[in-house]
């Protein structure tokens, strides 16, 4: 895990798998969202969807792309480059009931999105959460818009270090929203065909 804090208990909050427990990856290599973060997150990105592809990087668990499924999501591609995490997102998504809708890769992030980009396939819904000491989520969203992945309409997430701050703009991306929990920090870019607006004109929310 990111943090020392023990995560009690992971669940999908609501939608079509409410309630249903989630297994956390063993070992302390993963720091799943907690509840409450991810409560907060679907809030305000949602709460549900009308259909949309999900990307969730550095699946871990698996429980954000999880949830974007449970609220309506069409379907979601999982990813994560450790071999127990990967098991426990294919467990997951069968205790979800998910599994015609979910694909899980074990890959490294750079070459999952070379891949992807070889598919006629666009994102409504990006997570990245990647481990604390990696800071290059905006060279990651480079690349994939460069590749064609990200979709006029998408809302991407990244979870980070509440002390890192990335930059208000990642090429036609914007800060869109800016949250804290403590140590964890929650930037959401979208879209823009405008010039990208400043972060400090972003909505801040604690």
């Amino acid at each position: 895990m990111h943090s020392k804090e023990r995560v009690k208990s992971l669940r999908v909050i609501s939608g079509t798998a409410r309630g249903r427990s989630l297994k956390p990856v063993p070992g302390m290599g993963t720091r799943p969202t907690t509840d409450k973060v991810k409560e907060a997150l679907f809030s305000m990105i949602g709460p549900y969807f009308d259909g949309g592809h999900a990307l969730d990087l550095f699946a871990g668990t698996g429980g954000l792309g999880i949830e974007a499924v449970s609220r309506g999501a069409e379907m979601a591609i999982f990813v994560d480059k450790d071999p127990r995490a990967v098991e426990v997102v294919q467990h997951n998504v069968e205790v979800a009931g998910m599994k015609e809708q979910c694909e899980v890769y074990r890959n490294d992030a750079r070459r999952a999105i070379k891949a992807l980009t070889k598919r006629d396939i666009q994102f409504q819904m990006i997570f990245l959460d990647p481990p604390y000491r990696l800071k290059d989520a905006d060279e990651l969203l480079m690349s994939m818009w460069n590749g064609g992945l990200i979709a006029r309409d998408a809302t991407i997430v990244v979870e980070h270090d509440a002390r890192h701050q990335y930059p208000s703009s990642v090429g036609p991306l914007y800060v869109w929203k800016l949250a804290d929990y403590g140590e964890i920090a929650l930037t959401m870019y979208k879209v823009s065909d405008d010039a990208p607006v400043d972060a400090s004109q972003a909505v801040l929310l604690n």
